[in-house]
């Protein structure tokens, strides 16, 4: 890591593993990524916000998505550290990476109701997924926060 980057803080962010009836996984790819890597929602947690408060507005703000249920929130905050070549870059260079706090939900409504060309658009794509794949598609650097979420979901919906 660089060394001017090294006392950093890390952000705090939720991310939300939305699930379909069919138990399939909701993931976007990223408008600013063109490689194919695709991730669950996530995002900031303003100042004294509550977590379970930011993962639902998170969610609406990233995918139109406001019928949802809450199935679980995960034990623990999991944490990544960003690769060298974003530290300075993301998060106006504020932060060496983030800490989150992850939220299982069900997604009530029909795929139409979810539209990714929100205010501020994040990503370009979306699909549905198998439990299984969501370590497939992922960013390297997210790659070990993905496998320990996998690892409890299967627990969770099994």
């Amino acid at each position: 890591m660089k060394n001017n980057y090294i006392n950093l803080p890390l952000r705090s962010g939720v991310g939300i593993v939305v699930l379909n009836k069919d138990n399939k996984v909701f993931v976007a790819k990223r408008i600013d990524n063109q490689k194919n890597f695709w991730q669950m929602p996530q995002g900031g947690v303003d100042k004294n916000e509550d977590y379970l408060v930011a993962a639902y507005r998170e969610l609406e703000e990233e995918t139109s998505i406001k019928n949802v249920e809450l199935i679980n929130e995960l034990d623990n905050l999991t944490t990544y550290e960003l690769p060298k070549n974003l530290l300075g870059i993301i998060w106006k260079g504020k932060y060496r990476g983030q800490k989150q706090k992850w939220f299982i939900m069900r997604f009530l409504g029909k795929d139409n109701e979810i539209n990714i060309k929100t205010k501020n658009p994040e990503f370009c794509e979306w699909k549905w997924i198998d439990i299984e794949n969501i370590t497939d598609l992922v960013v390297e650097f997210k790659l070990h926060v993905y496998k320990e979420i996998k690892k409890k979901l299967k627990k969770i919906i099994n």
